[in-house]
Order: structure tokens, then C-alpha cells, then sequence
């Protein structure tokens, strides 16, 4: 992700709730769980995926951790 597009995808969580936060964590917590499978099975073309959307978790945990006060 280019530093634009990472600010705007945390903009766009700013303007969540905490339940959908928490289902957007739901949603990409899947998403690496299914790019991990395919690593395993060596079928994934894309491996710096991985680390994009383990860095959108921590993304969305910290905006979590940022509302809860």
C-alpha cells in the first residue's frame, strides 16, 4: 500500500463504530487465514499480501484501542 492509500484507509476507520471495527477485523483476520492456506498448498502469487493485511489488523486494532477511551 502507498502512504495515501493507508491514510485513507484509516480515515475511513476513524468513521467506524466499534461493531463494525471489530467485524472489519473479522473480515481481514479471515482473509489472512485464507492467504495462509494457500501459501501452505503454494498457491499463492501474491506473498506480500500477507504482510498488508496483517499490518490492516494492527490498523484497525490500534483505532480500536484509540475510541475505547
Amino acid at each position: 500500500m502507498k502512504l495515501q492509500e493507508i491514510k485513507d484507509f484509516v480515515k475511513e476507520l476513524r468513521g467506524l463504530s466499534q461493531e463494525e471495527l471489530a467485524k472489519k477485523e473479522n473480515e481481514l483476520k479471515k482473509e489472512l487465514f485464507d492467504l495462509r492456506f494457500q501459501a501452505a498448498a503454494g498457491q499463492l502469487d501474491q506473498t506480500a499480501r500477507l504482510n498488508e493485511v496483517k499490518k490492516q489488523i494492527a490498523r484497525v486494532k490500534t483505532v480500536q484501542a484509540e475510541t475505547k477511551e
